[in-house]
């Protein structure tokens, strides 16, 4: 589970709740008219933009923001570093040894056991990463696409209940009603979008570029493993990928520039 995630969300709520139940008339906030307006309006407009399917697989690829499921880069080096030894010692058919835990590089030593060709691993490993990514980016437009359209809706709600309001100004007694309408749905818009939809999408921009990460020296160290390079140069090759902010159990030490004489 991200903390940060769930954390982040469950404080906003409790902002916004405070600020309701701090006022004398908490009940004033809860409009059905507004309510159906912007959420009806948001889902009718996501379902003209996006294809049926892909609105169906939004809330497993929305579980991204909320789940951490892929190991991180540190947790990856080591065990392809122990990779590249069993195979410079033994052979490929070493790899099956080793405890792996990401699926992705289990799937990549499955196919060099089995015999396909390294140019063949790497076209297969690289397809599976972009039509992930694609699953992601699909998720994170739809995302988007949501938290333009809910305050869209939130001000086409508030001209409709000031349009309400000025055909009832002969009568005070349905002003109120009309004026809930038109400020709780920009109230509602607002807050779908700048709380939970923008932010999940933002989530999962980051998740995604963090997983293409992960993918990337996935790849880049299993294809060194297979074209036969020593262990240590692809150990310091995945540690350099990584950057010089890198800090992970076993880590080669970093060489330090000095100035010249």
């Amino acid at each position: 589970m991200d903390r940060g995630t769930l954390l982040g969300l469950i404080l906003g709520i409790a902002i916004i709740v405070a600020g309701v139940l701090s006022g004398e008339s908490p009940g004033a906030f809860w409009n059905l008219p507004s309510i159906l307006i912007v959420l009806g309006g948001t889902l009718a407009t996501t379902m003209i933009k996006f294809p049926p399917q892909n609105l169906l697989g939004t809330l497993t690829v929305a579980r991204q923001a909320f789940l951490t499921r892929s190991p991180t880069p540190e947790e990856l080096v080591p065990v392809l570093a122990r990779l590249a030894k069993d195979v410079r010692r033994d052979s490929i058919l070493a790899m099956e040894k080793v405890p792996i835990k990401d699926p992705f590089l289990k799937r990549a030593v499955g196919l060099a056991v089995d015999g396909a060709d390294p140019a063949v691993i790497e076209s297969f490993l690289r397809s599976e990463v972009a039509a992930e990514l694609d699953r992601h980016e699909r998720g994170e437009r739809i995302f988007r696409a949501m938290g333009a359209a809910a305050p869209a809706f939130g001000m086409i709600g508030t001209l409709i209940g000031l349009v309400e309001m000025l055909a009832e100004m002969d009568d005070p007694s349905k002003i109120g009603g009309a004026m809930a309408v038109a400020i709780l749905t920009t109230f509602y818009g607002a807050t779908l979008a700048y709380l939970i939809f923008i932010p999940i999408a933002d989530k999962l921009a980051e998740r995604s570029r963090a997983e293409w990460m992960t993918r990337e020296l996935t790849i880049q160290g299993f294809m060194s493993i297979l074209s036969g390079q020593h262990p240590s140069l692809v150990e310091r090759r995945l540690y350099g990928l990584l950057g010089p902010g890198t800090k992970a159990k076993g880590a080669p030490p970093r060489n330090r520039l000095r100035p010249a004489a």
